[in-house]
């Protein structure tokens, strides 16, 4: 199908960028890959009146050290974040989901800030970044930067609490230190398919004892959601298989999972319990 007419504004720097925006008005979009705008303009999903192109601008690629966090550009590719070094080394729970992120011609072309930023409850990383507490970074014309964690980023379907002039640069993760263990387990129908539930799980321990957890729901509601049940229940505890499997069991509270074609809302309960279990025994084997 044929897109809608828009004008077309294609930034070289940052600051240019920012400015553009305001100018730009509340319906403009901003196009990093593309990998779920396209699609979008195309079903004709999204009638955007300006299309901001952010490809030529440099510096927001960039990954770099922040002292006990790291921050990501919005625009790296989930290749480049699932193969960087200090992604690797400081927060691999991310490198992990990032890996599981649609096909090898998607990665090369989609990018970490436009996945968080297009917020679909079913997109992979959106739960990691609620899991890990990152949080976003945005600038506008108007207000300057802007720190948003990620527990008030999503506030809907496909719906975040950026301003209509702001734009997303990077993204802040805390660093996961020694005794971090971490796992993404999702379980969709086909490779490639977008989750049908998945579980993002950081678990730290001290002598045994479960010193903090951490647990992110994919596609069990509006927005990625902490399990915050089970990371009650576990916290100060151990790991063990009756432990696992009676926090697991919680896994679904204070949720709303989907009904729809590739499963029922009572089989999102079933998954989220059964993959949070799994992710949870992934993790502290790492």
């Amino acid at each position: 199908m044929i897109p809608p007419n828009f004008d077309y504004l294609r930034p070289d720097t940052l600051d240019e960028a920012v400015r553009m925006l305001p100018d730009a008005g509340e319906d403009a979009k901003l196009l990093a890959g593309g990998q779920s705008l396209m699609p979008l303009l195309r079903l004709r999903l999204a009638y955007p009146d300006v299309l901001v192109d952010l490809d030529r601008i440099e510096e927001l690629r960039a990954i770099r050290d922040d002292g006990d966090a790291i921050v990501i550009g919005a625009t790296a590719t989930h290749h480049q974040v699932m193969h960087d070094p200090l992604v690797r080394e400081h927060a691999p729970l991310v490198a992990s989901a990032t890996a599981t992120v649609a096909d090898p011609a998607v990665r090369h072309r989609g990018t970490f800030g436009g996945s968080l930023a297009h917020a679909d409850p079913a997109g992979d990383l959106p739960a990691v970044a609620l899991a890990l507490d990152a949080v976003m970074l945005a600038r506008s014309a108007a207000n300057g930067d802007r720190e948003i964690p990620a527990r008030e980023f999503f506030v809907d379907w496909m719906t975040t609490s950026l301003e209509p002039d702001e734009l997303l640069v990077g993204v802040r993760v805390p660093k996961l230190g020694a005794g971090w263990g971490f796992h993404y387990e999702k379980f969709h129908r086909t490779a490639q398919a977008w989750a049908i539930v998945g579980v993002a799980c950081a678990v730290r321990r001290v002598q045994g004892a479960v010193e903090d957890v951490r647990i992110g729901l994919t596609n069990m509601g509006p927005t990625p959601l902490r399990a915050t049940a089970v990371e009650e229940r576990l916290g100060g505890g151990t790991l063990s298989d009756s432990a696992l499997r009676e926090a697991s069991a919680h896994a679904s509270e204070d949720t709303e999972p989907p009904s729809d074609l590739h499963g029922s809302s009572e089989y999102r309960v079933h998954l989220a319990e059964v993959l949070t279990r799994r992710a949870l025994r992934a993790a502290t084997a790492r």
